[in-house]
């Protein structure tokens, strides 16, 4: 079976859905191509930062996003032994939204899919695994997949790969990364969240070489253990009750629920790592979210640059100024325009989250005694010079307005 459409959608993630809602909002076909049977991923990105929440607005769907269950950051500090600093007060920021939503990702993409599917031209196949690229000429046409035991086609004007950190498309186009090293990785894993807990924001804890990070959920805790590049076989090796030991000492108020971890198989690692092609586009095909750029879990900020990326796509290929979609294959140099929009801002965020890495992280979870360095507790004396790499991550070095 083959079919033809405007723009063929891979990836059913926080970019492609809204590129995909984007896209049909302006009369154009659109088929997204999600792998899986349903969005629901343990720990994938949950945080709606205030630009998401901005676009969703100019939209009309942010009050309904925010209808959904959902927990608000407002403040991150970081603790170590009897001291603490605030290092982000997202309620100075100048916005509509002055928080961090924190919300399931399934449930926001389950949103945004039925919204999509109010428009004629919109449609998602699930449990759609991409197996190749077609080509016509040099140009990327089309994509074959499998769906129902079927070999299948579908060919299009543009192919957008938006299937995330481990894309497929990547390596059927051959395409390379610059690749930024990371000096951690993360396991993430949930505990009950209590009134009595004593905290409702987020924070950094650090001690005896780990640092933990609490997330507030609706009725849990996310937590992220940090430790050294590659140590997670050593965190295994020491055994549950030694990783459930290190999260009470290190936490003491998490002490009394520690032991609902009940195993290894309770924990999720995630294997940090930051990259950016060097390309985001070849003829007939654009990569846009982690497929384009992999971001480093610090600021929490993946969702956000993704859908970014989304809007600034729309903007370029939905604007009435440019070549109309339906009628043909966009020229490559629309989409280097999509990626010089995009790969700036992009870049600037990861030095942030770089430099973050280096001069907290990194020196957090060394095994050395660890202390907020001077100069870095001076500049979070300061609110106007604290709120700077804050701004980035809540808001984008440029602000994502949608122009359609």
């Amino acid at each position: 079976m083959r079919e033809s459409v405007d723009c063929c959608i891979v990836g059913g993630g926080p970019a492609g859905m809204v590129l995909g809602l984007l896209l049909a909002r302006v009369g154009l076909s659109v088929t997204v191509l999600e792998s899986q049977p349903d969005f629901d991923r343990d720990f994938r990105g949950d945080t709606l930062h205030a630009s998401t929440l901005e676009m969703l607005d100019q939209i009309g769907l942010a009050d309904r996003v925010l209808a959904m269950p959902h927990a608000k950051l407002r403040q991150m500090s970081i603790h170590a032994g009897q001291t603490s600093y605030l290092l982000a007060d997202f309620g100075r920021l100048h916005s509509r939204y002055p928080y961090i939503a924190i919300m399931p990702q399934s449930e926001f993409l389950e949103f945004l899919c039925a919204e999509a599917g109010r428009y004629p031209g919109f449609r998602c196949l699930r449990r759609a695994p991409v197996t190749g690229l077609m080509e016509d000429g040099g140009r990327v046409s089309g994509v074959r997949f499998h769906q129902d035991g079927s070999e299948r086609a579908i060919a299009a004007n543009l192919v957008v790969a938006a299937d995330g950190r481990f894309s497929r498309i990547r390596k059927l186009a051959g395409m390379q990364a610059q690749e930024r090293a990371a000096p951690m990785d993360v396991c993430w894993f949930r505990l009950p969240r209590r009134e009595t807990d004593g905290h409702d924001s987020g924070g950094f804890f650090v001690g005896s070489g780990r640092m933990l990070i609490t997330i507030p959920r609706v009725t849990s805790w996310q937590i992220g253990y940090v430790f050294p590049k590659g140590d997670f076989g050593e965190v295994r090796a020491a055994g549950i009750d030694a990783f459930r030991t290190a999260i009470a000492d290190t936490v003491p108020w998490l002490a009394d629920r520690v032991s609902l971890i009940e195993d290894f198989t309770d924990v999720h690692l995630l294997n940090v790592k930051a990259d950016c092609l060097r390309t985001w586009h070849r003829p007939g095909l654009l990569f846009i979210g982690d497929a384009a750029h992999v971001m480093s879990p610090v600021g929490g900020v993946g969702i956000n640059a993704a859908i970014s990326d989304a809007v600034a796509t729309a903007n370029v290929l939905g604007h009435p100024d440019h070549p109309c979609l339906a009628d043909g294959p966009p020229p490559e140099a629309l989409l280097a325009g999509i990626q010089r929009r995009r790969e700036r801002p992009t870049r600037i965020i990861q030095a942030v989250q770089s430099r973050i890495q280096d001069v907290l992280v990194e020196r957090a979870i060394s095994g050395r005694e660890f202390e907020v360095p001077g100069p870095v507790r001076a500049l979070l004396a300061i609110p106007g010079i604290r709120q700077i790499p804050i701004r980035i991550f809540a808001l984008g070095v440029t602000r994502a307005r949608l122009e359609l």
